[in-house]
Protein backbone atom coordinates (compact mmCIF):
# COMPACT_ATOMS: atom_id res chain seq x y z
CA UNK A 1 0.00 0.00 0.00
CA UNK A 2 1.54 3.67 -1.18
CA UNK A 3 1.53 5.59 1.99
CA UNK A 4 2.97 9.41 1.75
CA UNK A 5 6.12 8.12 4.16
CA UNK A 6 6.60 4.88 1.86
CA UNK A 7 5.48 1.19 0.80
CA UNK A 8 3.44 -0.54 3.55
CA UNK A 9 2.74 -4.05 3.57
CA UNK A 10 0.13 -5.51 5.24
CA UNK A 11 -1.05 -8.98 6.01
CA UNK A 12 -4.69 -9.68 7.39
CA UNK A 13 -7.13 -12.26 7.85
CA UNK A 14 -10.41 -11.05 7.11
CA UNK A 15 -10.92 -7.70 8.62
CA UNK A 16 -8.30 -8.61 11.26
CA UNK A 17 -5.05 -7.08 10.74
CA UNK A 18 -1.37 -9.55 11.67
CA UNK A 19 1.55 -7.76 10.21
CA UNK A 20 1.82 -4.35 8.72
CA UNK A 21 5.17 -2.64 7.92
CA UNK A 22 7.65 -0.14 5.84
CA UNK A 23 9.91 -2.97 5.37
CA UNK A 24 10.04 -5.93 3.33
CA UNK A 25 6.93 -8.98 3.53
CA UNK A 26 9.28 -11.41 4.23
CA UNK A 27 9.69 -9.42 7.40
CA UNK A 28 6.15 -9.31 7.98
CA UNK A 29 5.17 -12.75 7.14
CA UNK A 30 8.52 -13.82 9.75
CA UNK A 31 6.30 -12.03 12.05
CA UNK A 32 3.50 -13.61 11.81
CA UNK A 33 2.01 -16.59 14.76
CA UNK A 34 2.78 -19.92 13.32
CA UNK A 35 -0.82 -20.55 12.73
CA UNK A 36 -1.23 -17.85 10.56
CA UNK A 37 2.07 -18.23 8.96
CA UNK A 38 1.23 -21.71 7.79
CA UNK A 39 -1.96 -20.06 6.05
CA UNK A 40 -1.96 -19.42 2.36
CA UNK A 41 -1.34 -15.74 1.11
CA UNK A 42 -2.63 -14.00 -1.10
CA UNK A 43 -1.36 -10.71 -3.04
CA UNK A 44 -3.88 -8.46 -3.36
CA UNK A 45 -3.81 -4.63 -4.19
CA UNK A 46 -6.18 -3.43 -1.04
CA UNK A 47 -7.39 -4.79 1.64
CA UNK A 48 -11.60 -3.99 2.53
CA UNK A 49 -11.78 -1.91 5.36
CA UNK A 50 -8.55 -2.12 6.65
CA UNK A 51 -6.58 -0.16 3.50
CA UNK A 52 -9.38 2.58 3.20
CA UNK A 53 -9.02 3.04 7.22
CA UNK A 54 -5.27 3.75 6.31
CA UNK A 55 -6.44 5.70 3.94
CA UNK A 56 -8.70 7.83 5.74
CA UNK A 57 -5.81 8.16 8.33
CA UNK A 58 -2.80 9.24 6.40
CA UNK A 59 -5.84 11.92 4.65
CA UNK A 60 -5.98 13.38 8.10
CA UNK A 61 -8.31 11.70 10.23
CA UNK A 62 -5.74 10.40 12.87
CA UNK A 63 -8.28 8.19 14.65
CA UNK A 64 -9.24 6.02 12.09
CA UNK A 65 -6.94 3.37 12.58
CA UNK A 66 -8.22 2.94 16.04
CA UNK A 67 -11.17 0.72 14.07
CA UNK A 68 -8.62 -1.78 12.53
CA UNK A 69 -8.53 -4.71 15.01
CA UNK A 70 -5.10 -6.36 15.52
CA UNK A 71 -3.50 -9.52 16.34
CA UNK A 72 0.40 -10.61 16.68
CA UNK A 73 2.02 -13.26 18.96
CA UNK A 74 4.00 -12.31 21.90
CA UNK A 75 4.56 -12.98 25.69
CA UNK A 76 2.37 -11.20 27.98
CA UNK A 77 4.50 -8.34 29.09
CA UNK A 78 4.18 -7.29 25.22
CA UNK A 79 0.90 -7.84 24.79
CA UNK A 80 0.28 -5.57 27.75
CA UNK A 81 2.34 -2.72 26.22
CA UNK A 82 0.89 -3.18 22.93
CA UNK A 83 -2.54 -3.04 24.66
CA UNK A 84 -1.42 0.21 26.22
CA UNK A 85 0.20 1.33 23.03
CA UNK A 86 -3.39 1.28 21.24
CA UNK A 87 -4.73 3.67 23.92
CA UNK A 88 -2.42 6.72 23.39
CA UNK A 89 -4.65 8.99 21.33
CA UNK A 90 -3.27 10.69 18.49
CA UNK A 91 -1.28 13.72 18.97
CA UNK A 92 0.27 12.61 22.29
CA UNK A 93 2.83 10.70 23.19
CA UNK A 94 4.09 8.72 26.26
CA UNK A 95 7.93 7.76 27.70
CA UNK A 96 9.05 4.06 27.52
CA UNK A 97 8.70 4.69 31.60
CA UNK A 98 5.10 5.45 31.25
CA UNK A 99 4.31 2.60 28.92
CA UNK A 100 6.09 0.24 31.05
CA UNK A 101 4.20 1.58 34.40
CA UNK A 102 0.69 1.11 31.96
CA UNK A 103 1.76 -2.13 31.02
CA UNK A 104 1.54 -3.58 34.64
CA UNK A 105 5.44 -3.24 35.20
CA UNK A 106 6.93 -0.37 36.13
CA UNK A 107 10.61 -1.16 36.33
CA UNK A 108 10.33 -2.97 33.14
CA UNK A 109 11.45 0.23 30.68
CA UNK A 110 13.87 -2.17 28.43
CA UNK A 111 10.80 -4.12 28.00
CA UNK A 112 8.60 -1.57 26.77
CA UNK A 113 11.47 -0.92 24.33
CA UNK A 114 11.40 -4.17 23.46
CA UNK A 115 8.02 -4.70 22.91
CA UNK A 116 8.25 -1.12 20.91
CA UNK A 117 10.85 -3.00 18.23
CA UNK A 118 9.07 -6.15 18.43
CA UNK A 119 5.71 -4.13 17.35
CA UNK A 120 4.82 -6.49 14.22
CA UNK A 121 2.00 -3.79 13.69
CA UNK A 122 3.30 -0.61 12.72
CA UNK A 123 0.92 2.52 12.83
CA UNK A 124 -1.82 0.68 13.96
CA UNK A 125 -0.01 -0.32 17.17
CA UNK A 126 1.36 2.95 17.68
CA UNK A 127 5.14 2.27 18.90
CA UNK A 128 5.88 5.87 17.20
CA UNK A 129 3.86 7.78 19.98
CA UNK A 130 6.66 6.38 22.56
CA UNK A 131 9.69 8.38 23.58
CA UNK A 132 12.15 9.42 25.95
CA UNK A 133 11.95 10.44 28.79
CA UNK A 134 12.50 14.30 28.76
CA UNK A 135 10.73 13.93 24.97
CA UNK A 136 13.70 12.78 22.68
CA UNK A 137 11.99 10.90 20.27
CA UNK A 138 14.30 8.02 20.79
CA UNK A 139 15.08 5.25 18.05
CA UNK A 140 12.10 4.17 15.33
CA UNK A 141 12.57 0.68 13.50
CA UNK A 142 11.64 2.45 9.81
CA UNK A 143 14.41 5.57 10.91
CA UNK A 144 13.38 8.32 12.99
CA UNK A 145 12.32 10.52 10.18
CA UNK A 146 9.38 8.25 9.67
CA UNK A 147 8.68 8.94 13.46
CA UNK A 148 8.95 12.21 13.54
CA UNK A 149 6.48 12.67 10.32
CA UNK A 150 3.83 10.66 12.41
CA UNK A 151 4.06 12.65 15.14
CA UNK A 152 3.51 15.68 13.29
CA UNK A 153 0.73 14.11 11.14
CA UNK A 154 -1.07 13.27 14.07
CA UNK A 155 -0.09 17.29 16.27
CA UNK A 156 2.39 15.50 18.86
CA UNK A 157 4.98 17.45 17.37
Amino acid sequence: MKTPIGIMQLIADEHVLLGASFGTLTKVIASLDGVDAVQKINQVKRIPVISDLIDDYFDGDVEAINAIAVRQPGAPFSQAAWKAMRKIKAGKVLSYADLADRSGSPAAVRAAGSACAKNAIVLVVPCHRVVKTGGALGDYAYGVSKKEWLLRHEGAL
